[in-house]
């Protein structure tokens, strides 16, 4: 098992090795030209830019049983395709449940700007989301080791 963080743009990279750490699993951090992240404790893969090279270079990565880090809904989507763990930014967990509807509201956001509307952007993170992913990514990797 190996914990892969979509870290563009990712908030909790920090967070995930942390916690990544205190159960000795391995993390992979996937980034483009632009947000060049390498850390401690922490393999870094880089790709060139363009739209979604992060994502297809993940799922080429992840195997059954991998944790995935990303607030991509259609990352998220291929990854359960490939029976991966799926973790939001805030600690929501991707289901084959909620998946669906998850694309669906995102499809609708975007058929809103296409057409000259605007749509509510993202609030300020909040110290409230880190301790929720925090805990939510710590209760997966603890019920994995069991």
């Amino acid at each position: 098992m190996k914990i892969y963080i979509d870290a563009d743009g990712c908030p909790v990279v920090r967070n995930t090795l942390k916690i990544a750490e205190k159960y000795n699993i391995p993390c992979v951090i996937i980034c483009d030209t632009a947000h060049r992240i390498e850390l401690d404790g922490a393999e870094t893969i880089v790709v060139s830019q363009g739209a979604d090279s992060v994502d297809f270079r993940l799922v080429n990565l992840i195997s059954r049983g991998d944790i995935v880090i990303t607030q991509d809904y259609g990352l998220a989507a291929m990854c359960l395709g490939k029976n991966a763990v799926v973790l939001h930014q805030d600690g929501k967990r991707y289901t084959e449940e909620n998946i669906s509807g998850l694309l669906e509201f995102r499809a609708i956001g975007k058929k809103i700007r296409r057409s000259g509307g605007r749509t509510k952007g993202m609030s300020k993170r909040t110290a409230q989301q880190d301790i929720d992913f925090e805990k939510a990514l710590d209760n997966i990797l603890r019920s994995e080791k069991q």
